[in-house]
Formats: C-alpha cells, structure tokens, sequence
C-alpha cells in the first residue's frame, strides 16, 4: 500500500467513486512515527511511539480547487474489534502534531499572540488545520462483523450516546465490494481485492481466474502478497516480474476437483444411512455413528427426527 498508484487508487475508489482526483504524483510520504504520552506508574507520563502503516500528504484537485489532505492506510488481513478506537487514536496524534507545530512556527517567528487565548494553546485562531483521513484496508475474505464505529464497543444507552461523539471508521472490505464495482479501481488492487473475496470459494475462484484475462500477467508484487494474506499456497516461477495466476492455481483447482469429489461421496454415504434408516434396518443413533456425527447433528443433516 506504500505505493503510490495503489494508496491513489484506494483514496480514489473510496472518496470519489472510482474518479481519478488524487494523482500518485501528488502524493508525498510523511513519518509514521507518533508519540504519546500516557499516565505510567506514579501518574508519571512515560512517551511512547506507536507506528502507522502509511501516511502520505495529498493534494486533491476538484473544480480547480485544491484540497490538502493527511491521508493514512491501517492494512488489515485480520478482523480487529477495537479497530474505531485505533484510527481514532491515530487522527486524534496527528491533529496533535499539526497544533503543535503551529505552535513551534509562530515561536520560531517571534510571532505575538493577539489573544489570551492564541497565547494559552499556541495556535491562532487564523490557523487551519489539514483534513485527516485514515482508511482501513481490510484483506480478507470474510465480513467484516466488527464495530464500525465508537458507539458500537460502547456499554450505554440512547440518552448517554448521544452525549459522546462517535467516531466511524473508513473501511474497504472485499465482501463489501459489489463484482461490478471492482472495476472503479484502475490498478492490480481491483484484482487483489476480487481475488481475496473468493478466496474460500475455490471453484468460483477458478472460474473467475478462466475468465478474467487479466489474471493472465499479475506483478510478482500482487501475486506473492495474495499467497500471504490468503495463504493459496500458490505455484509459480521465482525470478519472474510477472505472473500468470491461472497456471499458478492449477493446485487450487485440484483442491476444489477434490473437494467435490469428496462431498460427493458424503452426500452419497448420508443418503444410503437415510435409507437404512426408514426401512427399519438402522436406528437413528446407529446411522449417526456410522456417519461419524451426533445424532443431533444426523437429524439436520438428513431430516430426520428419533
């Protein structure tokens, strides 16, 4: 995600529809590092540093307007429950970092204050501060089932939420991702993210890499983080740039041959132990032993009742 094609076009299909406003020669990395100052023993404050993942300063062109942004990526291949309290966090330092460097800049200056109130905080009331944006991109392929915003992890009722600001967090998930709107991303991400869907659902998986020939010639890039995140365990060539993902499946594809072989056969075993069953010859706990199930698990499964 450091690069800047792909943070661009994950900015672009998530702010503005897929419309190329941010341009990846317009971005500009910036240090990742924030530091915090939390209470440690003794009520001593102890800094700290914690680390975003990306963070680049943007400059989105509309109606020609330009629009400076602090823009940052939290990637994600697992479901995280406090994923609203990270982000926030993170804007929360970098909205920190901008106050206190006004503050530096006008000390640096000689800069005096107007009011009692420029003079307490350092930062003047003519001063703005840039937009912060943090989006989570989320490589996996099951729903995201986890809070979406601060209200969701909060123990309280209507009457008390509605006292608390909430906070929600920007998020791409590939579950989310209707197949007709891949196609507003223009990089290999549209194929990451397509890829990482269905990549529990081996036959659609396959069908789909068929398909589409554009997984024909993936970068190495692409292909070696989609066998990580989704661990594929994916066959190809080392030392190539790029990568057919058809031939590089072929192990998948035998997986999903296999696998519908093998609930072939367990569709077949239930059915002759159904069969036994209604004609008297096994009882309902006999066939779930056979079946290598409980006998609760055997009654949905067959649909029958003791």
């Amino acid at each position: 995600m450091q690069d800047n094609e792909i943070f661009a076009d994950a900015f672009n299909y998530y702010l503005y529809n897929g419309e190329q406003v941010i341009k990846p020669e317009q971005l500009r990395p910036l240090d990742t590092t924030q530091i915090v100052l939390p209470y440690g023993s003794g009520e001593q404050s102890v800094p700290e540093q914690r680390y975003r993942d990306v963070l680049k300063m943007a400059t989105a062109m509309t109606d020609d307007h330009a629009a400076y942004l602090l823009l940052g990526i939290e990637d994600q291949s697992e479901i995280h429950n406090a994923m609203p309290v990270k982000n926030m966090f993170y804007d929360a330092g970098q909205y920190v970092k901008q106050v206190e460097s006004a503050a530096k800049s006008h000390r640096a200056a000689g800069d005096k204050p107007e009011t009692s109130a420029d003079f307490l905080s350092g930062f003047y009331k003519t001063d703005k501060l840039l937009p912060v944006i943090t989006l989570t991109m989320y490589f996996g392929a099951d729903e995201w089932n986890a809070p979406r915003d601060l209200h969701s992890m909060l123990a309280a009722d209507e009457s008390i939420l509605g006292f608390v600001n909430n906070y929600h967090i920007h998020l791409i998930a590939p579950a989310d991702i209707a197949d007709e709107d891949f196609a507003k991303f223009h990089t290999e991400l549209n194929l990451a993210l397509k890829y990482v869907k269905y990549s529990k659902n081996k036959n659609k998986l396959s069908c789909m890499l068929q398909e589409d020939a554009a997984y024909r010639k993936v970068s190495r890039k692409t292909a070696d983080m989609l066998n990580i995140v989704t661990n594929s365990n994916l066959n190809y060539v080392g030392g190539k740039e790029s990568v057919d993902m058809c031939e590089a499946i072929e192990g998948i594809k035998n997986d999903a041959r296999e696998e519908g072989r093998v609930e072939g056969r367990e569709e077949g075993v239930l059915k002759t132990l159904v069969d036994l069953v209604k004609d008297g010859i096994l009882t309902l706990a006999d066939a779930a032993k056979r079946a290598n199930m409980s006998v609760s698990e055997f009654e949905v499964k067959s649909g029958l009742k003791a």
